[in-house]
């Protein structure tokens, strides 16, 4: 039986998990007055980088003695830097619940090839942090991009740790609010939630991190775009403006207007609100339809950035060539672009709906997914 189409589209179909959508009132003006043929090393290129760590620090109620720092190669590149500088000085419990996790399980055991113990959940689960050891290290992945799988809260990091938490943050920051006093090592990309350009990283150092980077020299050699140090002392520079390489001033200005829309919509918690209710959307949508689901198999779990789903119907013969025909017909309309699950993900579809997003677009796309899920199931 044919399903008619809906009668709109979303006003902004970008549902993308990176890069994200932009802020909502963005234009090209926006970088009008970005720090461009100048260089970053000048007062005036200085002051942007100096500005875009002191509003993220404002944003995201980073405590004062904590250190921040803009750094290459986006998320990877941020948390590359953290694992190789100052891993391997005590055994580390490396926990993953999706593919950039398991990423970073690979990286210690065949790249570093330290003392590594591996705690693996699969996907649509997640692992029980208290069950770690946290008189070691312990590596994670705060929210699942992949997965759509998200810690619930920090409670089972002890506050009285032995060793330091690595946390890659990057779907989580700006969404989550983050237990700073849990956290020695945070990364993410502001490509995420906020709709930055790629390539930029954020490292964000507890003092305990400090104390490590100074006190642990690793066995193995560190490459210069991944140096933090010099002279057994931190190179405090790069955590006030000063960038390890050259970073794109055109980049910085775009997150520093984000950061500004950020504050306009009532900083973090304004965020937060804005990112719950696109996904409240969308698990409203999924309890009232039987052919589809969260990945998320506890509902405490669910990420309200990078929403998973999976389609539930027994009568579907190939899940991921359906999957991928229903994501071709939206993005063929107009009405969702991008929304393939993960290459290493279970087949399906993985939504957006970090506080870039409008509610309203989502509300607007979910005609469009039911419609085209009943015209690929028409067409098996």
């Amino acid at each position: 039986m044919a399903i008619k189409k809906p009668a709109s589209r979303p006003e902004n179909p970008r549902f993308s998990s990176g890069p994200c959508a932009k802020p909502p009132t963005w234009t090209c003006s926006s970088l009008d007055d970005a720090w461009l043929g100048r260089s970053h090393r000048a007062s005036g290129g200085k002051e942007k980088l100096a500005d875009a760590i002191s509003q993220t620090r404002h944003v995201l109620n980073i405590p004062e003695e904590y250190k921040i720092g803009i750094v290459p190669a986006s998320d990877t590149g941020a948390f590359e830097m953290a694992m190789w500088s100052m891993l391997g000085e005590r055994p580390v419990q490396m926990v993953a619940w999706e593919s950039f996790g398991a990423g970073w399980v690979s990286d210690a055991v065949k790249q570093l090839k330290i003392d590594v113990s591996e705690h693996i959940a699969p996907y649509g689960k997640i692992f029980d942090m208290s069950c770690l050891s946290f008189a070691d290290d312990v590596c994670f992945t705060w929210n699942g991009t992949t997965s759509g799988v998200c810690l619930a809260s920090g409670d089972a990091i002890p506050v009285d740790r032995v060793g330091l938490t690595f946390c890659d943050a990057t779907s989580a920051a700006f969404a989550v609010d983050l237990p700073w006093n849990k956290l020695d090592v945070t990364t993410f990309s502001w490509q995420k939630v906020l709709g930055g350009e790629a390539a930029h990283g954020v490292l964000i150092l507890s003092p305990r991190a400090v104390a490590r980077l100074e006190s642990y020299t690793p066995a193995w050699p560190i490459p210069k775009i991944f140096r933090l140090t010099k002279g057994n002392k931190l190179i405090d520079d790069i955590f006030t403006g000063a960038t390890i390489n050259t970073p794109s001033m055109l980049c910085v200005e775009d997150y520093l207007f984000a950061l500004d829309w950020a504050v306009s919509v009532g900083g973090l918690k304004g965020l937060m609100a804005r990112a719950q209710a696109n996904a409240q959307a969308i698990w409203d949508f999924c309890d009232v339809h039987d052919w589809i689901d969260n990945l998320a198999v506890d509902s405490k779990t669910r990420s309200v950035t990078s929403v998973c789903l999976k389609f539930t119907d027994s009568s579907i013969k190939d899940p991921s060539a359906f999957a991928k025909a229903v994501a071709k017909r939206l993005e063929m309309e107009g009405a969702a672009f991008d929304v393939s699950s993960y290459r290493d993900a279970p087949a399906g579809l993985r939504i957006w709906c970090g506080a870039t997003v409008e509610t309203i677009d989502i509300k607007t796309m979910l005609p469009w997914l039911e419609w085209a899920y009943q015209t690929e199931l028409n067409a098996q």
